[in-house]
Formats: C-alpha cells, structure tokens, sequence
C-alpha cells in the first residue's frame, strides 16, 4: 500500500520538522550532485536551516557559482528593455499594416478605389457583398419574424382579455335583467295595493270619513 500524499505546510511539531529536514535535506544534496555528473552542469546550492546553519554544495566552486550567477543576470536586465522594445515594436508595425489594410477594404466595399482590382477582384469583391447582403437580409427577416410573433402574443392576450371583460359585462346586464324584474314585481304590487277601495263598515260608515265631535248643554233634573 503506497503512502499517503502530504501536506505541504509547516510541521508544527519540532522533532519531526527537524527530521523532515534532514531527509529531504539529504535528498536535495544527492539530486544536484546527480544532476551536475549526469548532466555536466554547473551545479551550487545553498541551505539555511531554521537555526541558520548551512549546508551548500557546487560542483565546481561556490564563488565561481555566484560569480557567474550574477553576471547573468545583470546581462539578462539590461537585455531585457532592448527586445521589449523591438518587440512592442514590431507589434506598432504589425497593427498599422492591418489597419492601412482594413481601410483599403472598407473603401474598395463602399465602391470607392477600385481602379486596381483586376476582374477575379471584382468578382470576390462582389461574391462577398453578396454574402453579406444574404446575411443582412436573413437577419432582417428574423428581426421582422420575431416582431410578428410577439405581435400575434400580445393580440392572443387582449383578445382573450376582451373575452373576459365580455363576460363580466354579460354577467352585470343579466344581474340587471335581474333586478329590474324584482323591482318591477315590487312596484306592480304596490299600485295594486293602492288602487284597491278603502274598507267600510256595513252600516255604511266609512272608516276613512273624519269623526266630527259636538258639546252639548247638560239636562235639568225636575
């Protein structure tokens, strides 16, 4: 069963960081005096332990290492300005030519300078302004498609809410209907109740007449 993968991070525990150290310590050490033998490189490493003591190998001398180490580098930085000049450059260059290019086209499409295309230019100038014009009118008659289509949804939708207020204004004139009927029944009945005759008693008095009440002289006693 293999071993698991490691975490790389800091041990925390001392006695197994400092024994991690000295394995791969070790190891690093072994890899760069391989690498110089096998590979006749010019090989220096430098270790600082957490402590600050150091363990270094080269494979020829470490002065001559460093010494070479940094007149490569500072040939390297100055280097480097020079090419990233010519290199933006170039880039300048390049860009210009593409635009004088794209501008040159752009005239020849809108029909202008054409005095130097031979006749197999025209013609793929002509091909691809058909193409493109294939391609606007396509695209027109999607937009108008799509247009159209959401035109029909937004009729489908009032259509269907002029149903719905069609109903409810049917449903308000038959509540109407409705009510007048009750009304009207109410109303017939009370001018039938009005136009019956008053109630009389059989002694034909009317019930209605007003009663008219006269005093008279109180009677002697002889």
């Amino acid at each position: 069963m293999g071993r698991g993968k490691i975490v790389i991070r800091r041990i925390d525990n001392s006695t197994s960081r400092q024994v991690t150290f000295s394995k791969r310590r070790s190891g690093l050490l072994k890899k760069a005096r391989e690498l110089s033998i096998l590979c006749d490189a010019d090989v220096g490493l430098i270790i600082f332990s957490s402590i600050g003591k150091l363990y270094d190998y080269a494979s020829s001398s470490m002065k001559s290492v460093i010494e070479r180490y940094n007149m490569v580098k500072e040939h390297h930085q100055l280097l480097i300005p020079d090419s990233q000049l010519k290199f933006w450059q170039s880039e300048a260059a390049s860009l210009r030519q593409q635009l004088h290019y794209l501008q040159e086209y752009h005239r020849q499409l809108m029909g202008e300078e054409l005095s130097g295309l031979s006749v197999k230019d025209l013609q793929n100038l002509e091909n691809q302004l058909e193409m493109s014009l294939k391609g606007i009118r396509t695209k027109k008659d999607q937009i108008l498609t799509d247009e159209i289509k959401e035109l029909n949804h937004k009729g489908h939708l009032i259509h269907q809410e002029n149903l719905e207020l069609y109903k409810k204004v049917n449903l308000m004139h038959q509540e109407n209907i409705e009510l007048q009927k009750v009304y009207g029944t109410r109303e017939a009945n009370e001018a039938r109740r009005s136009s019956q005759p008053s109630h009389t008693f059989n002694n034909r008095y009317d019930l209605h007449a007003p009663v008219r009440l006269q005093l008279s002289q109180p009677q002697q006693n002889h």
